[in-house]
């Protein structure tokens, strides 16, 4: 079985360093319970939102980023069993390419680069299943569409949901 795996929000933590980086610059106290069911630019000053939203254009942010809890675990078991591909919408931010390779590299070495898809569109995906975050990726999706939580996705409905790895593994493994 094909399956995709989305990055952000997914096997890495960018929501908690929007978050981190936005109290650093303006020394905020701004929490991840504040922001649930939204963007993180959507919870600071409109003077403030341009600064959050380029956080994914500054160099090393991507690179920098926290894998999420139980992915490296559950996905090496999984890359075990399934055909596993990496489909992260990278084109949007050209640093991203360079820096979401060496961040794979770093851990998740198991997956090699032949895997990864970095891309713009994820429509063109055809496979089995699809973890993200995003429903307009899973929207399109021919095969079972698995949407993993994350704060700004807490109240979307119509997809089968995971809240962790831990769950992805019940599911899949």
């Amino acid at each position: 079985m094909v399956l995709f795996v989305d990055m952000d929000e997914v096997m890495a933590d960018t929501y908690g360093a929007h978050v981190e980086i936005y109290n650093r610059d303006f020394q905020e106290c701004l929490t991840i319970d504040h922001c649930m069911g939204s963007e993180v630019w959507q919870n600071v000053p409109e003077k403030r939102q341009r600064s959050v939203r380029d956080h994914a254009r500054t160099r090393g942010f991507f690179r920098d980023l926290t894998p999420m809890p139980d992915s490296q675990e559950v996905l090496k078991k999984i890359n075990d069993q399934y055909e596993v591909y990496i489909a992260s919408a990278a084109m949007q931010f050209p640093n991203s390419l360079e820096e979401k390779s060496e961040w794979l590299d770093e851990h998740f070495p198991f997956i090699p680069w032949q895997n990864r898809i970095l891309c713009g569109h994820k429509h063109i995906l055809n496979g089995d299943i699809l973890i993200d975050d995003r429903s307009y990726n899973l929207e399109k999706f021919r095969g079972r569409s698995l949407l993993f939580t994350s704060p700004h996705n807490i109240h979307t409905q119509g997809f089968e949901r995971v809240n962790n790895w831990k769950e992805v593994a019940e599911k899949l493994l």
